[in-house]
């Protein structure tokens, strides 16, 4: 075999670099996550790691791909239109911001912004938990025009996280009302629980609601609210010290029914 050349390219957010023919055709795959090369043909061994040579970091296991587990042969099978995981924290917000900016005389700020800078500082805590064996994902539609802002799935369980803008400004919870600054208060923790509730029965699982506050100055809390974890965005991290719950192959099985917009047509 000869003329064999490298070529890097991204698939579901990690890096791969293929080895090709010069016709195109893949003869393998190193992937630097695992440290693996998987080859399609076991002949091409010996020209395909001289190819991957200035690529290799550190020691590689070689062979065959691995056989798909029913998780990943789900996602194989889901449609591009219908796969969820590709979502941006606030993706919904940010169609509607590009479809309607609204005036830009306004005096006060765009809600919707607000409720988009919480939703990406939210995102961005939560997907920094990926690779500790959770997987995030965000801005889940419902029936109805409701929408599960991130939703986490990991060892320690699932968690509905809704995301709350709070810059600056005292946090007052007394389940169910919500209370930031001098608005209104709200009862979002009903909502919250709602919403947890929904996600359950779509994924035959236990789904634990979380409210996030984004920057909040101040949080009081009269008395620990049923069943909702109340956390600054700050925090986020400590829930990957959760664990005891899911085994691996149920957190992949739970991601994949997950991440299927079908999956959520039924609450």
């Amino acid at each position: 075999m000869s003329a064999l050349r490298v070529v890097p390219a991204y698939r579901h957010g990690q890096e791969r670099l293929y080895v090709c023919r010069p016709d195109g055709s893949s003869v393998a795959w190193y992937d630097r996550d695992t440290g693996r090369v998987n080859l399609l043909a076991e002949d091409s061994r010996d020209d395909v790691l001289e190819a991957l040579k200035p690529f290799l970091t550190g020691p590689v296991t070689v062979g065959p791909p691995p056989v798909p587990t029913p998780a990943e042969l789900a996602r194989l099978a889901l449609h591009p239109d219908d796969d969820l995981a590709p979502n941006r924290p606030g993706e919904a917000l940010l169609v509607a911001l590009d479809r309607d900016p609204g005036p830009a005389h306004r005096l006060r700020p765009d809600p919707r912004r607000r409720a988009l800078t919480a939703e990406e500082t939210v995102g961005s805590a939560l997907d920094a938990l990926e690779g500790a064996g959770w997987h995030a994902l965000h801005s889940l539609p419902l029936p109805g025009g409701d929408r599960i802002h991130h939703l986490l799935l990991g060892p320690g369980g699932l968690f509905a996280v809704h995301a709350l803008y709070a810059r600056k400004a005292r946090v007052l919870v007394a389940d169910p009302m919500v209370t930031v600054g001098r608005r209104e208060p709200e009862p979002l923790l009903r909502r919250l629980r709602a919403a947890a509730d929904r996600a359950s029965h779509a994924l035959t699982a236990e789904v634990r609601p979380v409210l996030a506050l984004a920057g909040p100055a101040e949080l009081t809390v009269t008395a620990p609210p049923r069943a909702v974890r109340i956390l600054q965005d700050t925090e986020l991290a400590g829930l990957a010290r959760l664990g005891g719950v899911l085994k691996p192959a149920d957190v992949e099985a739970l991601h994949a029914m997950a991440r299927d917009r079908n999956t959520w047509g039924r609450v």
